[in-house]
């Protein structure tokens, strides 16, 4: 089974609230935390599982890891990664609000 690719995640505004910029960072752990759990669960014996295994299983199962990720990362059982994003974020944002011009106030 070929990798998944990563989705696209939404960027807020340069001059975003921080609960868009909290949710970015969150989904940016749960995606992350899915891409580590992909080869996990394609080492998984198909035919042994709930549903038998075939075809519509494996379709389906990226999204049930997505899903898995993402639940541990709301539930904060994830890497841990949203908090350290969330503050690279916030000290970017405050760098595009107050371009560094040059000029000395004087």
């Amino acid at each position: 089974m070929p990798p998944v690719q990563p989705r696209g995640l939404s960027a807020p505004a340069a001059t975003g609230n921080d609960a868009a910029m909290r949710r970015a960072a969150r989904d940016f752990e749960a995606q992350a935390f899915g891409l580590m759990l992909q080869p996990m669960f394609a080492t998984v014996d198909q035919s042994r599982s709930r549903f038998g295994g075939g075809a519509a299983e494996a379709q389906w199962r990226p999204m049930l890891v997505d899903a898995f990720a993402a639940a541990a990362t709301r539930s904060g059982h994830g890497l841990g990664l949203a908090d350290s994003v969330l503050r690279e974020m916030t000290r970017m944002r405050g760098a595009t609000q107050n371009p560094n011009t040059g000029d000395t106030g004087r």
